[in-house]
Formats: structure tokens, C-alpha cells, sequence
């Protein structure tokens, strides 16, 4: 906060901070702009970058709502989730990531504090990101009508004329990497919510993955396509390659990368793993030959070091995902029939 910035005197959100008056603009400018720094107070952020006069350039841009459940969580909090999880949105496709927004929808009686940990949060993850976020929205709702905070964020950014990634390239002999382990965010959730009594030391695997993917098309430049792994896990991804591409995909169960105490939670609770969010896992779809390039350059980086091929594409049948298993069986790894874990993200 500088110097011009006035002081909170609330320490809780009240209506009056989305009434439009005095209230609101004290919140607005303690909390947010003091942390976001946007140029300027007009209705609408002006974007110039020189990646956009670059011919044969394209802008991308992606929105994502967030309801995630604990708002705080081991590995992250509602902010962190935001930042990343449109980051990487932008980052599968090719893109690179420029400028977010933000907008917020606060229940009355929310903590001050806890909205200055979660703007923090996300200034520190778009900071690593490299991305500024330019422009946003507060609204104010009664007790018992937002569940403390959500938060929506969209995203701009600009994939350079030579990348073309998308499900439909995928072809028969590509080899299927993932950067990091599975299941970790869904199951940092399930027990930072308390309903089952869980004691397992999980973090969620929430991170911005901008610079590994930038990292991998370096070296792998003939990657077909990415995917973060988000709600419906690994498995979805997997099925909706599949089916865009027209191809078979087999995974090894042996190759899957997961914790102990992931699989000892799923064990527990009846849950499979390839259905657990990840919040900072990419299914990567990469040609044979530059496969090995692939996992040098994602395992120089922190948030890939775990990365391994997990997979192959093959002939058919089409759209179908199967998965050989530890006993050197078969069976088929289906589309996910509701949710097996809700408010997530």
C-alpha cells in the first residue's frame, strides 16, 4: 500500500462496499488497485505489447470462473487458483500470456484480511507469470449468497505465427507426457476440507505453467497439442483428445506418477486417481523422436521434475482411452459420469 492509499477502518466486507459510494471506492483502492497497480482508472484496461505486430499473429483469450472450497488450501488459496489456472489455459494452446482481469464476488461479512492474503496471491503468481492484471470488478452479496468469495478471471495473450496446437493433430506413434504428479489438487481439497478425517499431508500442485510450456516448444517444436489436466483428471483429457483426433490412446498404469499418499486416499475413499483435478499437471501430446527433448527441457524446471511419458496414441478404435494395468490386463479408462469431487476450483 503506498502512502496515498486511505486505510481500511472495516475489518469485514460489508454492503455498504458495493453500494458505489465512499465504502466501495475505500476497498477498491486499499485491496486491490493498491496490489494490482492498473494504469490508470478508466472502465476498460488499453493493451499494447509488440508480440501483437508481429504478422501472422493471433490473440487468445480464455475466462474461467473459480468456487474452489476451501478458499485456502494446502498449496495455494481461490487467488493463486485464479491466476494459474487461466494462465495455463492460455499456455496449452500456445500462447503467451499477457494480461488477466479479475472480478469478485464477496459475501457480506467476508474478512478483510483474508481478501488482502488472496489479492496478494494473486499479484505474487501473475508476478511469476509474467502477467499483469489489468483491469477487474467487485460485487457485494448477502450472508449466505456467495460462500465468502468467487472469483473470475479472463485472459489475453498472443500465440506466435509458427504454433498451431490443437486435439485434432494428434496422430498414431505420439508418445503422452505429463509434467507432474496426479490427483494432487483433488486430493489437498478432500482433505483440507475436514469431512472424512483425513491426515494426509498433501499440497495442491496449483502452479502457473507459462514458462514450462515455453520451455518444451523450444524443444519440441513439433508438439501436437496440450491440455491441463483440471476437472475429470488425466482421464478426460485423454478421452477428449481421443475423440477429437480420431485415435486410440494407451496408457501404463506402472508409468502413472502418483504420491503414496494420493493412492493410499483414493484406496481409502473408493476414488480413482485419473479423475482427480490437478491444478498445475499438463498432458502433453509430443511426435516420437523429440519426446526425449521434451522431458529434458520440462524436468529442468520445478514444476516438471516428475515429468514422464505415461502413454501412447495409436490407431483405434477411435476415441477409445484404455490403460494396461499392473496385472498385464486391460480396461477400458472412460469419460467421467458426474463429479466426483465438486467446487474444486
Amino acid at each position: 500500500m503506498n502512502a496515498m492509499t486511505p486505510p481500511m477502518r472495516d475489518t469485514r466486507v460489508t454492503l455498504s462496499h458495493g453500494g458505489g459510494g465512499k465504502a466501495m471506492r475505500e476497498l477498491i483502492d486499499s485491496v486491490f488497485t493498491a496490489v494490482f497497480e492498473p494504469d490508470g482508472t478508466e472502465d476498460q484496461a488499453r493493451l499494447m505489447d509488440a508480440a501483437l505486430q508481429v504478422p501472422g499473429a493471433r490473440l487468445a483469450f480464455t475466462t474461467d470462473g473459480f468456487v474452489v472450497d476451501p478458499v485456502e488450501f494446502p498449496g495455494g488459496d481461490i487467488g493463486k487458483i485464479a491466476v494459474c489456472g487461466t494462465v495455463n489455459d492460455l499456455a496449452v494452446g500456445g500462447a503467451r500470456p499477457l494480461w488477466l482481469s479479475a472480478a469478485f464476488i464477496i459475501e457480506e461479512g467476508t474478512e478483510i484480511a483474508l481478501l488482502r492474503r488472496v489479492v496478494a496471491s494473486m499479484r505474487a503468481e501473475a508476478d511469476k507469470a509474467g502477467v499483469r492484471i489489468v483491469t477487474g470488478d467487485t460485487k457485494v452479496v448477502g450472508r449466505g449468497m456467495a460462500d465468502t468469495l468467487f472469483v473470475t478471471t479472463s485472459g489475453v495473450g498472443v500465440i506466435p505465427p509458427d504454433r498451431h496446437l490443437a486435439a485434432d493433430r494428434v496422430r498414431p506413434g505420439d508418445l503422452v507426457l505429463v509434467n507432474g504428479m496426479l490427483g494432487d489438487h483433488g486430493a489437498a481439497i478432500l482433505a483440507a476440507r475436514g469431512d472424512m478425517a483425513l491426515s494426509a499431508p498433501i499440497r495442491s500442485d496449483c502452479a502457473g505453467l507459462g514458462h514450462l510450456m515455453e520451455a518444451v516448444l523450444a524443444a519440441a517444436p513439433g508438439m501436437r497439442a496440450s491440455r491441463d489436466a483440471t476437472r475429470g483428471g488425466v482421464a478426460s483429457v485423454l478421452n477428449e483428445v481421443a475423440e477429437a483426433a480420431g485415435v486410440g490412446i494407451e496408457i501404463d498404469e506402472t508409468a502413472l506418477p502418483l504420491r503414496p499418499e494420493v493412492k493410499g486416499t483414493c484406496e481409502i475413499l473408493g476414488l480413482d486417481p485419473l479423475y482427480l483435478a490437478n491444478e498445475g499437471t499438463l498432458a502433453l501430446f509430443v511426435p516420437a523422436d523429440q519426446a526425449d527433448a521434451a522431458l529434458a527441457a520440462m524436468r529442468a524446471r520445478p514444476e516438471g521434475q516428475a515429468a514422464t511419458v505415461i502413454g501412447q496414441v495409436i490407431e483405434g478404435p477411435a476415441g477409445r482411452v484404455s490403460m494396461r494395468t499392473l496385472f498385464g490386463g486391460a480396461r477400458i479408462v472412460d469419460m467421467l459420469v458426474g463429479e466426483q469431487l465438486p467446487r474444486i476450483c
